[in-house]
């Protein structure tokens, strides 16, 4: 069956969908990355005292709760209704890209520093600390790569668009670091929260917090790819553990 041809102004929105994607999604990476690597003391937050933990507290907690909102059966309409009827469900990821990294800006921006530092290393171990940092983020491009940067980066929709496609979403992905453990973008994230230079209480809340959506948050994927995929999945999960250094069990199943 012939799918009617995508109008040439529906490919143009399309590209403008894609510079706005991008452009957040290099804004968001640059924040997250200069604000881990400060301790989140560059933050433009105006809150001191009881306010500044609340607002924070906010700020930290609301990228987790809709990140997993949006990926659910219950969110992903609104990611579609994120752009013209017609474009919805083909500008999906394109979408949620934008958001997520809106929401890593919206933290690193707005954030409102403490203003203590509890350790800044020196000398040699500041060269050391600064080479794992850039390694953990290495490490992230690495797990994405693995993962299809079509869809991480969100270019998969609006590109398919824009040459006149429907978007072809890949399968799970089961190569390459996904060899090594199930979830190795999860994994690569939490490295890069807990091996930032400078610490504060600031930097410790976030990388508790968030490492804590690291390890839980990947239990909902799962969930969805189980319903998606069932038995394909389910055989991935009996050979691959979800995290390195945990051994698989043939009879995991996802709560």
């Amino acid at each position: 069956m012939n799918t009617p041809p995508i109008p040439t102004r529906h490919r143009a929105l399309a590209v403008g969908y894609g510079l706005i994607c991008h452009l957040s999604f290099f804004a968001g990476v640059a924040a997250m990355v200069y604000g881990l690597h400060e301790g989140l003391q560059s933050g433009f937050g105006p809150f001191r005292g009881v306010a500044a933990v609340v607002a924070n507290s906010l700020l930290v907690l609301q990228f987790p709760l809709l990140h997993s909102l949006l990926l659910s059966k219950r969110g992903r309409p609104w990611l579609a209704r994120m752009a013209p009827g017609a474009l919805g469900r083909s500008l999906a990821t394109t979408n949620f890209a934008t958001f997520a990294s809106l929401q890593l800006l919206v933290v690193f921006l707005l954030w409102s520093p403490s203003g203590t530092v509890w350790f800044e290393p020196e000398g040699a171990l500041r060269y050391v600390m600064q080479g794992l940092y850039a390694c953990s983020w290495l490490l992230v491009i690495k797990t994405m790569g693995d993962a299809g940067l079509g869809t991480q980066m969100g270019y998969l929709g609006w590109w398919a668009v824009a040459r006149g496609r429907q978007p072809a979403y890949p399968a799970f992905p089961q190569a390459k670091s996904f060899t090594v453990c199930r979830q190795p973008i999860y994994f690569a994230f939490a490295l890069t929260l807990w091996t930032g230079p400078r610490w504060t209480p600031d930097h410790l809340a976030v990388a508790a917090l968030w490492t804590g959506y690291c390890v839980f948050g990947p239990v909902l994927k799962e969930r969805r790819y189980l319903q998606r995929y069932g038995e394909a999945f389910r055989s991935y999960q009996a050979q691959v553990p979800f995290f390195p250094g945990l051994r698989p069990r043939a009879e995991e199943r996802v709560a």
